[in-house]
């Protein structure tokens, strides 16, 4: 087994190393120059179609616009916008945000041009249940030309794409989610693990059993409900912290392109790694070019494919320039990026010994046993002009009195010593940005970033059992899918067992795996047949503007939110 983790850890450092997210900004500005900046396109004419000006009863589709781009939004905007950001931050620093901002913007090309690929080769044979994906876009844009050898080959890719996306909808898109919720809401809440997986289970299993048709109902409405309450809960605390607001704004953009040193529980970074840190973190939110969304997208009700590429642009930009930019701007406003430290060191820490004295955070208030800290250290050779000379030194509180707190310290590395004499809070994640918000409204954070996992976990089980359900009716057929459908919702619940997994260190590493070969996949085949997008674009709005497609007055938003204006 230990062979076989290191196998997966060497796969996924090759799958996603630094040259990845490059080509993929590569990928991102040529689209967009080729398609005259789509990006506009997609903030005027997308948000028309999705508030169903151009939504027809006629057309093939399950969903209209406004609900197949909630599904897609329900799979990526979840815990990575709340914790994912909360690490690009914390090992990025402000000049990190600035690249999520690029890499959200020219993933809105990214998104466009493979969505309305997906839209021009959906299987529409069933009208009222279309089914399509990346999966498609292989096995007929590749195979589209006579010859078996190609066409053999592009089934052998859409089915390993389809393989990929079953390992990371199990992994990242299930088990990774309802684990992650169920150790949040147990830390703060004492709610056994077991109880919260298995009412995850429950609520994805009544929505999912009724189809795309009820998925979309589902996500029509809980995705601008979930977005809506996290958003303003960033804004209540922007509006606190108003103040530090324009400087933060000036410092986003003057590191992005500037070492950014070393403060407080900040290690440093050097431009080329906030610049890697915040497009790694923005690709994996937004997911461009990794082939899931255009799967939600084909469901859509429309003839014209364009009008749905269009629509899916706006995904990125409400996945990574609104909900990561929320979450960005409040670490970076409440200083957590950079917090001080919470305590001093009573005893030594190095050769002699590995326990330290901490004094309690309160005179009434000990500090619990297990909270986990960081030191920083600096190591022999390390050159005052290096802005990432700085590493971490861990510690558990071991045991914890009212007087002093022993914290368990790992061997300091050879030729290292301690900086300073600070010791900080050891956060990562959802847990960091809670933090955040708490720093401004006290218990803010306990209850929105709660609510807020839960709910985006729940809308990205939702999405990603829809992924995984169409791979299965693709790669096996459809007698597949009800086994599918029990199997998906039972490790949701097996996933929270005590004891079944104790670390989602592995389970990351298999959700990278998957969606780095779904990603290697998709990719090359959307560059090499973008031209048809490309085309397909250029004639769309040349028709647009021609006055050849004429809308109507936009229905009611509740009618649009329900699917009722094109039933």
């Amino acid at each position: 087994m230990q062979h076989i983790n290191h196998l997966i850890d060497y796969a996924v450092s090759w799958l996603w190393a630094e040259y990845t997210y490059v080509a993929l900004l590569a990928i991102g500005l040529l689209f967009s120059l080729w398609s005259k900046f789509v990006q506009y396109r997609a903030l005027t004419h997308g948000v028309a179609l999705v508030r169903g000006r151009y939504d027809d009863r006629a057309d093939p589709g399950a969903l209209n616009h406004f609900q197949a781009l909630s599904t897609a939004l329900s799979g990526t905007v979840g815990l990575g916008n709340i914790g994912g950001v909360a690490l690009a931050i914390a090992a990025g620093g402000p000049g990190a945000l600035f690249w999520m901002w690029i890499a959200g913007v020219l993933g809105m090309a990214i998104k466009t041009v493979e969505v309305t690929l997906a839209m021009i080769y959906r299987d529409v044979s069933d009208p009222d249940n279309p089914r399509g994906g990346a999966m498609w876009v292989i096995d007929r844009g590749l195979g589209e030309e006579d010859g078996p050898a190609r066409k053999f080959v592009a089934r052998c890719l859409a089915s390993l794409f389809c393989g990929a996306l079953a390992l990371a909808t199990i992994t990242g898109g299930n088990m990774f989610q309802s684990w992650n919720v169920a150790n949040i809401t147990e830390a703060y809440f004492n709610v056994p693990a077991l109880a919260s997986g298995v009412a995850m289970a429950v609520v994805t299993a009544l929505v999912i059993i009724g189809g795309i048709r009820r998925i979309g109902d589902v996500t029509g409405r809980l995705v601008p409900a979930m977005c809506g309450i996290y958003l303003i809960g960033g804004i209540v605390v922007l509006v606190i912290e108003a103040a530090n607001v324009p400087a933060l704004l000036f410092s986003v953009v003057k590191h992005a392109f500037n070492p950014t040193e070393a403060q407080g529980a900040f290690l440093g970074a050097t431009v080329w790694f906030s610049l890697t840190t915040g497009l790694k973190r923005a690709f994996f939110s937004n997911e461009a070019g990794q082939g899931t969304s255009p799967i939600a997208h084909a469901a859509a009700k429309t003839k014209e494919p364009v009008r749905e590429g269009i629509v899916a642009g706006l995904e990125p930009f409400v996945d990574t320039c609104l909900v990561c930019t929320l979450t960005g701007l409040v670490l970076l406003a409440t200083g957590t990026w950079n917090r001080e430290a919470v305590g001093k060191f009573a005893g030594r820490v190095g050769v002699d010994t590995n326990v330290s004295m901490l004094p309690p955070p309160l005179a009434d208030q000990p500090w619990d046993e297990g909270t986990q800290f960081f030191a920083l250290v600096e190591h022999a050779g390390a050159k005052s002009s290096d802005a990432r000379k700085l590493s971490r030194l861990e510690g558990t509180i071991v045991a914890a009195r009212d007087d002093t707190t022993e914290i368990d310290w790992a061997p300091l590395p050879e030729g290292a010593q301690v900086v300073d004499s600070g010791i900080y809070l050891d956060l990562t994640g959802a847990t960091l940005t809670g933090h955040a918000f708490d720093r401004s409204v006290p218990g803010l954070g306990k209850w929105l970033v709660t609510i807020s996992c839960w709910m985006f976990a729940i809308s990205t089980l939702i999405s990603w059992s829809y992924y995984g359900e169409q791979a299965t009716a693709f790669a096996l057929g459809t007698w597949a899918v009800t086994p599918y459908r029990a199997a998906f919702c039972v490790l949701c619940a097996v996933a929270t067992i005590p004891g079944f997994i104790t670390t989602d260190a592995h389970l990351g590493n298999l959700a990278d795996l998957g969606s780095g070969c779904m990603l290697f996949t998709n990719v090359p085949i959307v560059v090499l047949i973008a031209p048809r997008a490309i085309s397909a674009i250029r004639d769309y709005f040349r028709r647009f503007r021609a006055g050849e497609m004429s809308g109507h007055r936009a229905p009611p938003l509740a009618a649009v939110a329900r699917g009722e204006d094109v039933r």
